[in-house]
């Protein structure tokens, strides 16, 4: 009257109290033939208390009993056979995890210590691990998140019937599967973990790195639905590391103007100030790509907090995979080639920008001339000074002459 519990960190022998609990044990053995526990997780562990599984769905919700499968819905849970003698007076303890009273289906429960005596007489014990006591001490020690869940899954691999004393009832036969299912159970619904056979590269990782691993791995699932649905070209798509973003603009700052002062870094491709789809208004932010990294890095430090038209802009390395996702769109068959956005001067559609004849003015304005910070300005070209000269004039900071967008001394 025992079985074997084949999990992803040992192997666990389970005597079962066949006669003190007939129908808790009976329930057990024809589940475990079924392979109803093949794959289910551990999805509770407490640190020297219990670990519990039995529940396909992964989550603690579920779980039918064999007597639901054998006479139907009404039949899905069963009553407790609490027994005086029967204690959770030793480590391996096997009981049931009931849902309240006379409520047990499939879940079930080990005790990680001994002597828990407030769970007697509330849940039926059924069973003792009669071997694998190190194998309850590495469930043990799973690291686990805030609900008790183990970052790395533990789960039932597979179950061995070693003693059964109660005959098969006739309709259970279509239930026993010819082979054991491969993989997580179909029902299971729990938040990805580390599969059971992920092993860390190193033996040393603290919990705060495995939770960073848990999370990037749940960040990568979350990616792979997006690209599912269409959202984004593909799941490892990551943003491009020649792009910077510029928020904090002036409204009248054009793309020119950044095309101009950006140059100075290197090649840029594109500078395109989003603007509001109905009115064409900006919105004060921009990308700017430029041809090399390198190019985008050195801007990156050099223009972060500069004034551009008296205004302290922020610049950041672009975390945006828009551009990306309409390449990918406009790249599929009948795909419409408008933005929701209208953008400032396209460079990708094969026209040459033409030089609009502005002078960039460089002038180190940071106070107290820290950091090498610098104001950006244009003046326009001698041949362009009457079709600019109602824009605005260059600004000088730090007691110097500054003038307003008419030229008037301030």
């Amino acid at each position: 009257m025992s079985v074997l519990i084949v999990t992803s960190v040992g192997d666990i022998t389970v005597d079962l109290h066949t006669f003190c609990c007939p129908l808790t044990t009976r329930n057990f053995l024809k589940l475990c033939k079924m392979k109803y526990y093949k794959g289910c997780l551990f999805h509770k562990v407490e640190k020297d208390f219990l670990a519990q599984s039995g529940d396909p769905t992964g989550t603690g919700s579920g779980g039918d009993s064999v007597y639901k499968f054998l006479y139907g819905d009404q039949a899905r849970f069963f009553s407790d056979e609490i027994r005086p003698k029967l204690r959770h007076s030793r480590i391996g303890t096997v009981a049931m995890a009931s849902a309240g009273e006379n409520c047990n289906a499939s879940q079930f429960y080990i005790t990680l210590r001994a002597d828990i005596d407030y769970l007697d007489d509330k849940h039926t014990v059924f069973g003792i691990v009669a071997e694998g006591l190190d194998t309850l001490k590495k469930m043990n020690e799973a690291y686990v998140d805030d609900r008790k869940r183990p970052f790395k899954d533990i789960r039932i691999k597979h179950t061995y019937i070693l003693d059964d004393p109660f005959s098969d009832p006739p309709q259970l036969a279509k239930f026993i599967l010819e082979s054991s299912p491969i993989g997580k159970p179909r029902d299971e619904v729990a938040e990805e973990r580390l599969d059971d056979g992920w092993m860390p590269s190193d033996e040393t990782t603290t919990p705060k790195q495995l939770e960073e691993m848990i999370r990037s791995k749940e960040a990568h699932a979350n990616a792979v639905i997006l690209e599912s649905v269409g959202d984004i070209p593909d799941a490892d798509v990551k943003p491009p590391d020649n792009v910077l973003f510029v928020a904090k603009l002036n409204p009248i700052t054009r793309d020119e103007d950044l095309y101009t002062i950006f140059s100075r870094f290197g090649t840029v491709e594109s500078a395109e100030i989003i603007r509001d789809y109905k009115t064409g208004d900006s919105l004060c932010y921009a990308f700017i790509e430029f041809e090399t990294k390198e190019a985008c890095e050195r801007s990156r430090v050099d223009m972060d907090n500069c004034l551009i038209d008296d205004r302290r802009i922020h610049v950041d390395f672009s975390q945006s995979v828009s551009k990306l996702w309409c390449q990918f769109r406009n790249s599929e068959p009948g795909a419409k080639k408008d933005g929701w956005f209208r953008r400032g001067r396209d460079r990708d559609q094969g026209v040459e920008r033409k030089t609009k004849g502005h002078v960039l003015k460089d002038e180190n304005t940071q106070r107290d001339g820290c950091n090498n910070r610098r104001s950006y300005d244009m003046e326009p070209g001698a041949h362009q000074q009457d079709r600019y000269a109602s824009r605005r004039k260059i600004q000088k900071v730090n007691g110097q002459d500054r003038y307003n967008d008419h030229g008037n001394r301030k």
